[in-house]
């Protein structure tokens, strides 16, 4: 199942993010969920913002593994013209840090001739509106835990030589990568019409089994051997959670819903869904994969045309 989800106002989100960057603009924060920094980065952003400096915000890193958050910071701390730093509800002064770090990646600009001009962007559901919230210290924009409720950029002034412009939460048009596909749907990040719960959910089980079995065992009380499969795994969550049918049949629609919930919650515990490695052999076999699907379209097509003149 290949997950998409790009709704009429995300297009409008690209437009404004270019009419921005002709106005002028001079730091990108990008807003990342902790438990996935590899699939919530946007690989748009960069080819709209041009290479400007960006902040990386690792956002609920009180939800995500300690360890996995430390490697991806260190792997976007490496970037050239990036910082990167972790974001949760118990920082108390996150405008202080916010601010910053954007003044060392932009050191020639402040003070009111020059103030500083940044954009604030990320995928939806990220919690960006509830950051912004607490950086202005009232209720700026609205919240919600349905992805894509901010719709129309706005100018927030955090001090008076420091403008922040914020974006609506914006995927992109078409996700190459299957398993961030399955991350995002299974954050919350992607509208329930785009994907079946029940086989994001498998996906989310494969992975847990994989690097968090105990927090499984832990939680469900699950028997976890290797000859049962993941979608077994789901099943026998579904009965310890007595998410039954008619006829002692599971009822997997629940099941899913139920791991899927907990998950985004923290109920299960600190849990971080790739590592930067396994994210960059993600994206190289999902580049050879649309390489060789482009080249099988482009042979089919010759094949076509060559027909026709004989």
């Amino acid at each position: 199942m290949a997950i998409q989800w790009f709704p009429g106002h995300m297009n409008s989100t690209r437009n404004a993010i270019r009419e921005r960057m002709k106005a002028g603009l001079d730091v990108v924060i990008e807003l990342l969920d902790a438990r996935l920094p590899g699939s919530s980065r946007n690989p748009l952003l960069a080819e709209l913002t041009e290479g400007k400096p960006t902040l990386k915000l690792l956002n609920k890193q009180d939800l995500a593994d300690p360890q996995r958050t430390a490697a991806w910071l260190a792997h976007y701390n490496a970037l050239p013209d990036t910082r990167a730093i972790g974001l949760d509800a118990s920082i108390k002064a996150p405008a202080k840090a916010l601010m910053s770090e954007c003044r060392l990646l932009a050191p020639n600009r402040g003070g009111m001739a020059k103030p500083l001009r940044v954009l604030i962007c990320g995928i939806p559901n990220v919690g960006k509106s509830t950051l912004i919230n607490t950086l202005m210290g009232k209720r700026a924009t609205k919240t919600g835990d349905e992805p894509g409720i901010t719709k129309v950029e706005q100018k927030l002034v955090l001090e008076n030589d420091f403008y922040l412009f914020d974006t609506p939460g914006m995927l992109w048009p078409k996700i190459t990568v299957p398993e961030a596909g399955f991350n995002l749907a299974a954050s919350g990040a992607v509208g329930r019409n785009a994907f079946v719960e029940e086989e994001v959910a498998v996906e989310l089980m494969a992975c847990l089994r994989q690097h968090y079995a105990p927090l499984l065992v832990e939680r469900y009380k699950l028997e976890i051997t290797p000859e049962l499969s993941d979608e077994e795994l789901l099943e026998q969550l579904g009965r310890k959670r007595a998410a039954m049918l008619s006829g002692g049949r599971v009822n997997l629609q629940k099941a899913a819903e139920i791991l899927m919930y907990e998950f985004r919650q923290g109920t299960l515990g600190r849990i971080t869904l790739e590592t930067p490695e396994e994210f960059a052999a993600w994206v190289a076999t999902g580049a050879a994969a649309e390489a060789k699907a482009k080249a099988d379209a482009e042979a089919k097509k010759a094949a076509r045309k060559a027909g026709r003149k004989r």
